[in-house]
């Protein structure tokens, strides 16, 4: 059986991007709650 993850660069970046997050209210909402926490990285 093949393993379920099989990652690929492009597809993170166009997912997971600190724009891409903005873009939408949800997105933007993880931002403000991963900065509210402190993180160093807020997203890729």
């Amino acid at each position: 059986m093949k393993r379920t993850y099989q990652p690929s660069v492009t597809r993170r970046k166009h997912t997971h991007k600190f724009l891409v997050r903005m873009k939408t209210r949800a997105g933007a909402a993880v931002i403000r709650a991963r900065r509210a926490k402190g993180r160093a990285r807020l997203s890729v």
